[in-house]
């Protein structure tokens, strides 16, 4: 805040790639006695972050160049916690459908409304506005390892729910196998470096290819198979999505995309353990692993 005859003037950093809106904005709003910096772009606008100090953000959603405007919020709030920020978006249902990810940011403004409004509200958010205080965030790997029970146990629910599966008459334990082991796995690939996501970056899982010889056992097809893997990464994305208050999304790209890579990897080597076993029965093997035999996952895995 600039200390002024007249009083406190705030100062404000907004943030529009629309000449016309930053314009109108800026005119509005220092008519209205604020102090008002601009940026056509979200590297201006980081750049700005971090030369300056400001009252007020007001950055748009969405903007042609690398980063948006939840850039900006993230910048900001790392940087000056104290200011307010107001995010602004085209799209009438913003609010409902990203209320969630929109945690960071005070208010979000959708547009069209009101710029001679504009100033009001920013009196009223500042004179009730709190320093913001960011809550530790976790990783995607983390999260999942901390909810590794609620996935099994929402997989398991999918699982009974799906006819496609249910037909079979299994145990809880004998349905789930070696579900835990194998988001324990993925949570081990997500804890590595995510700089990259490529081929050969999956890890080796014997849960998984053990996973495949006990769905033999119990009757299981490939299509079969290939349906639970299905269901478990729905039903990690569901876990993610009653987590999005603690999730750090600065990696949460390529973690997805690890995710979608190491559940196909998994599924890949379960058919070869499903394989394996039919290819031995049809060759008229008798012999069951003995992680098997009572179509338990064996203890050391």
């Amino acid at each position: 805040m600039t200390q002024t005859g007249a009083g406190v003037i705030n100062r404000v950093l907004l943030v529009d790639d629309d000449d016309a809106v930053r314009d109108m904005m800026n005119q509005a709003l220092t008519r209205k006695g604020f102090e008002v910096v601009t940026a056509a772009s979200v590297p201006e606008a980081l750049r700005r972050i971090a030369d300056d100090t400001f009252d007020v953000l007001i950055t748009d959603l969405h903007m042609p160049e690398a980063g948006d405007g939840f850039t900006v919020v993230s910048a900001m709030r790392h940087s000056q916690p104290h200011a307010l920020t107001l995010l602004v978006s085209g799209y009438p249902d913003v609010e409902s459908a990203m209320s969630a990810i929109l945690l960071e940011a005070d208010e979000v403004l959708v547009k069209p409304f009101e710029v001679g409004k504009l100033a009001e509200l920013i009196h009223a958010r500042l004179d009730s506005h709190k320093p913001f205080k960011r809550e530790p965030k976790e990783r995607v790997g983390v999260i999942l390892r901390r909810c590794s029970k609620n996935i099994v146990e929402d997989w398991l629910a999918r699982a009974e729910r799906s006819g496609d599966l249910s037909h079979l008459r299994l145990s809880d334990e004998e349905r789930t196998g070696h579900l835990a082991k194998l988001v324990e796995d993925l949570s081990v690939r997500l804890s590595k470096s995510s700089e990259s996501t490529k081929d050969g970056d999956a890890i080796f899982s014997a849960a998984a290819v053990a996973h495949g010889e006990l769905r033999y056992f119990q009757g299981y097809t490939p299509e079969m198979l290939v349906h639970e893997s299905r269901i478990l990464q729905v039903t990690i994305f569901g876990i993610l999505q009653r987590n999005l208050n603690a999730l750090d999304f600065s990696l949460l790209l390529p973690d997805v995309m690890t995710i979608a890579d190491e559940v196909d990897a998994q599924l890949t080597q379960t058919m070869s353990g499903f394989m394996k076993v039919m290819k031995s029965a049809a060759a008229g093997a008798s012999a069951v692993p003995g992680s098997l035999r009572f179509g338990l996952p064996s203890a050391s895995y």
